[in-house]
């Protein structure tokens, strides 16, 4: 039931900022651009901030952002399928399963501009990537579990796509930089971004595994899950918290200690700069594509005495 009402809120959300959940383009002359994520959560709320932003300045444009009705590879195929028939000129896209979805993503990027974010499908015909780079943000996670942890302990990871590029980036990331050190990540349980089955897999763990002394929490709201399954449980503060994202319960964490750090990323700033590298593409200018076709934007480590100000800068950049 909380996941319902979750992914109900962020799509009442993105109905309120003009951003269709379903795949109706508008229909006026002007060409339009599509960011489509890869499942309902509040992780996505920056991305709307960022192209509402670039919608004030490319006026030229219909920019919308997409939520699939599940996280699922062939929801999300016929979103985009949708709108390639609907007529839109370009889609970023964080794909549920790039290593899959090989030939869905080929078929789009056949009939407009493929970018992808997030998660990347290097493999494809996307034109180009931006976004985090995965690798560097477990490594992030590293330093924080060794920084909390310096006589090492054990560690389990919790996600949502255990496929996904972005999972397994961020997951081999965090175990290159313990390699060496006292500090193992022993396992990852995967919640398809179903947030009941993701808190239960905690309450699970919490039961079958004693000896764990860490919990990373891989996926924005992870964190947030883990840390009502140990407030549940009264083992708040007993237990390492690492997390990823800035979901508003893991920066209440942070604040108060019972989350060591949290690596950061910039949905914001993929949304912005992606919505405007994409129109800039579709009128022949190609000056922003790298020839590697990677824009990283780098993630961050926000530890107790950073929350303040990078909440502040939040609400700035929302227009708050």
């Amino acid at each position: 039931m909380k996941s319902m009402i979750r992914n109900a809120s962020v799509a009442a959300a993105a109905l309120a900022l003009g951003l269709s959940t379903s795949a109706t383009v508008r229909a006026d002359d002007k060409p339009t651009l599509a960011f489509v994520v890869n499942g309902a959560s509040d992780f996505w709320k920056a991305a709307e901030a960022g192209v509402k932003k670039a919608q004030g300045e490319l006026p030229d444009y219909n920019l919308e952002l997409k939520y699939p009705e599940q996280s699922s590879v062939a929801i999300q195929q016929r979103l985009m399928d949708d709108l390639v028939t609907a007529g839109v000129k370009g889609i970023m896209v964080s794909a549920v399963d790039p290593k899959t979805s090989t030939d869905g993503l080929n078929k789009i990027a056949s009939e407009t501009a493929l970018f992808t974010t997030d998660s990347d499908a290097p493999q494809t015909k996307r034109v180009a990537y931006i976004g985090s780079s995965n690798v560097d943000a477990g490594k992030q996670a590293a330093e924080i579990a060794k920084k909390a942890m310096p006589d090492g302990g054990k560690c389990l990871g919790f996600v949502g796509l255990l496929g996904a590029d972005n999972a397994k980036e961020r997951i081999q990331g965090m175990k290159d930089g313990l390699a060496g050190s006292k500090i193992e990540l022993v396992d990852v349980r995967g919640d398809d971004i179903d947030q009941a089955r993701a808190k239960k897999n905690v309450e699970d763990a919490l039961v079958a595994s004693p000896d764990i002394t860490c919990m990373v929490g891989f996926y924005s709201y992870n964190t947030p899950r883990i840390y009502e399954a140990l407030r549940d449980a009264g083992k708040l503060g007993q237990i390492t918290v690492v997390g990823f994202d800035d979901d508003p319960i893991t920066l209440g964490g942070v604040k108060e200690g019972t989350v060591a750090a949290t690596v950061v990323q910039q949905p914001f700033e993929w949304a912005y700069q992606g919505m405007k590298l994409m129109a800039s593409y579709l009128k022949g200018d190609k000056s922003g594509i790298p020839e590697n076709g990677l824009i990283i934007v780098p993630t961050k480590i926000i530890g107790k005495d950073d929350v303040d100000a990078y909440a502040a800068n939040l609400k700035a950049m929302a227009g708050k």
